[in-house]
């Protein structure tokens, strides 16, 4: 039997047009601006820059790339950028000795730094430290 204009099923809009007793409205996003962003980090976690290039030169004069030096075994410096609400011993500004192999590295604002987490850290000197030190006694 053919279905008459008046039936419920033919007054049902359909699926995919919106009336507007059913249409939600969404807010727009706002526009993440990366200038004004400011960057909070969780638990004990530190970003350093370091200060150490990742190219290496041999006592030759050879160019060694980050990429085909072996794993470093030897601890590194670098000055402390971010720090996280549950880090005790180091704070914005100081320098920090830790092991290269136990950091990841993070890319924030086109500059290449490094995370690290609180146990991580060997060392942390003050960086006011340079310019108060007064030189050392030679024999």
């Amino acid at each position: 039997m053919p279905r008459s204009d008046d039936s419920p099923a033919s007054k049902r809009p359909a699926k995919g047009s919106a009336t507007s007793s059913t249409t939600k409205t969404r807010k727009a996003r706002s526009k993440k601006s990366g200038a004004g962003d400011e960057i909070r980090l969780t638990g004990d976690r530190l970003v350093v820059r370091s200060t150490d290039g990742a190219e290496r030169t041999s006592t030759g004069g050879l160019l060694i790339p980050a990429t085909a030096a072996p794993a470093p075994k030897r601890l590194s410096w670098a000055d402390v950028v971010l720090v996280g609400p549950d880090v005790r011993v180091a704070s914005k500004g100081d320098r920090v000795l830790f092991l290269p192999s136990s950091a990841l590295e993070v890319e924030l604002e086109g500059e290449d730094l490094i995370l690290l987490r609180e146990r991580d850290v060997q060392a942390v000197t003050a960086a006011d430290d340079k310019a108060e030190r007064s030189p050392g006694q030679y024999l």
